[in-house]
């Protein structure tokens, strides 16, 4: 899908916030790119198996020369931190990374598109569908097609909100409706997925219905790499590029319209490509939650309201935040773990206090 068609730079205005230098964004985003790259080191080296940085950066050194045909010598790792490290803790931490970055930029165009502070990536009743269809398959027993469920619950569930939302307002998306029928299938979902859990599921298959519920990455693996980093370089890549579009959504419809805008349009493209990123996030984590409500708030403090800057450091900070909840959630009851939502929650809950307290106050 081709990108969304924007205006002219010079004229679409500058939303409110604090305005810093341009030169500043790309220095911010080298930053942010490098605090993610000690984050992934200093976390992989985390758990019980203690492994040094000097430790991992050798093994990588030796595998990425292995690669290219070429020979760096024994790893400093034994064969079973080879395997901790590369089975187990790097998939996790780069789907952990990929989740992060692709819920903070979906965040952040549903809050512009829809002109709702409080919007999330699951808003639209993309999580209870990608519910569904992932419980729907678990108490199948066919946990082999939980990401293809889960994905398809998602887009349909999306599809039901726009229908639905076009069906009452004449054919024309507005902010107002769309957020109401995103909580009408919402809702419906949820109940279909209520209904499915209270009949159809017990012993083991209960356990790992919940445990996908409360969203976890324990089970990634390359594959679930693979998926993540399609969608977020294909659909995330495409939704970066659409700054200065959400810009102009930043003062109504009218406004938009006058700037060039076709408003219809670009609402259901964008909102499609959130969907199939959410999708695609959720069909291997689950839902987890506040990342993609909170993080762009916080983001918007640091670089004002300019969609051009937000963007990709809303991405980095999901990804480094993310990243590290889920190595808490591997560590903080050890020898078991906790899912990885239930940290995103407890710590994005407060956060998101503050944040709507000191935009009461004016600071942002």
């Amino acid at each position: 899908m081709p990108p969304v068609p924007v205006t002219s730079p010079s004229r679409v205005p500058t939303p409110s916030g604090p305005r810093p230098r341009r030169s500043a964004t790309p220095w911010l985003v080298v930053g942010g790119a490098l605090v993610l790259i000690a984050s992934a080191v200093l976390a992989l080296g985390v758990g019980p198996a203690d492994l040094s940085p000097a430790q991992i950066l050798g093994s990588v050194r030796v595998h990425v020369v292995g690669w290219f045909g070429g020979d760096a010598g024994p790893s400093p790792l034994s064969p079973v931190q080879e395997a901790i490290l590369w089975q187990g803790r790097l998939p996790r931490l780069l789907t952990a990374v990929g989740v992060g970055a692709g819920l903070a930029i979906a965040g952040t165009v549903m809050q512009a598109v829809l002109r709702n502070p409080l919007a999330d990536p699951y808003l639209l009743g993309l999580s209870s569908g990608a519910t569904l269809g992932a419980v729907a398959v678990l108490v199948l027993g066919l946990s082999l097609l939980l990401p293809v469920a889960a994905f398809g619950g998602a887009v349909l569930a999306l599809a039901a909100t726009l229908a639905l939302a076009g069906a009452v307002s004449g054919g024309r998306l507005t902010p107002g409706r769309t957020v109401l029928a995103g909580v009408a299938v919402a809702q419906a979902c949820s109940a279909v997925t209520s209904f499915v859990l209270f009949t159809g599921t017990q012993g083991d298959s209960y356990r790992e219905v919940l445990g996908w519920l409360m969203g976890t990455l324990a089970a990634a693996t390359w594959t679930s790499v693979a998926i993540v980093w399609i969608a977020v370089a294909v659909v995330g890549t495409l939704l970066l590029t659409s700054g200065r579009t959400l810009d102009a959504f930043a003062f109504g419809d009218t406004a938009a319209a006058a700037l060039g805008v076709d408003v219809a349009r670009t609402r259901w493209v964008l909102l499609g490509l959130v969907a199939l990123l959410v999708g695609a996030l959720v069909s291997v984590s689950g839902a987890i939650g506040f990342v993609g409500l909170v993080v762009p708030h916080a983001v918007r403090l640091l670089v004002g309201a300019r969609h051009v800057r937000v963007l990709p450091l809303a991405a980095l900070a999901g990804a480094v935040v993310l990243l590290w909840a889920d190595t808490a959630a591997r560590v903080v009851i050890s020898p078991r773990e906790l899912p990885v939502g239930i940290l995103t929650a407890a710590i994005g809950a407060p956060v998101f206090a503050v944040l709507l307290a000191r935009r009461r106050g004016g600071v942002a």
